[in-house]
Formats: structure tokens, sequence, C-alpha cells
């Protein structure tokens, strides 16, 4: 295996273990593992989105005073 699919499955097991410890995810750990990387980027970015205090329309946000 080369150096490149190595990095690429460990980010993917970390990317898998952090949804998994947010208890938000509904597809089984199986499932996760036959998404590619860039899958489980974006379903951690919305789970992250979902979390985060600081996403959305609710978010604190800073205006240009002219």
């Amino acid at each position: 295996m080369s150096l490149l699919n190595e990095v690429v499955e460990v980010r993917k097991m970390e990317i898998i273990s952090k949804l998994l410890e947010h208890h938000q995810f509904y597809k089984k750990e199986d499932a996760l593992l036959d998404l590619t990387l860039s899958e489980l980027e974006y379903e951690y970015y919305k789970v992250q989105s979902n979390v985060h205090p600081h996403t959305g329309f609710s978010s604190i946000r800073l205006k240009k005073f002219s």
C-alpha cells in the first residue's frame, strides 16, 4: 500500500470515529467505511455545522461600519 493510501485510510478512520462520537450519524460504521474521504469530510462538516455555536444565522456577525 502506498503512503498516500495509508494517509487517506488513517484520515477516514479519524473522521469515522468523530462522527460516531457525536451520536448524530444515522449510518452504521460499515456504511461509513464505504464512503470516500470527501464524502466523510462533507458528513463531518454537516455535523459540525449543526453542533458548533458559531455557525448559522444566529451566530455573531461583524458589521462593517463606514
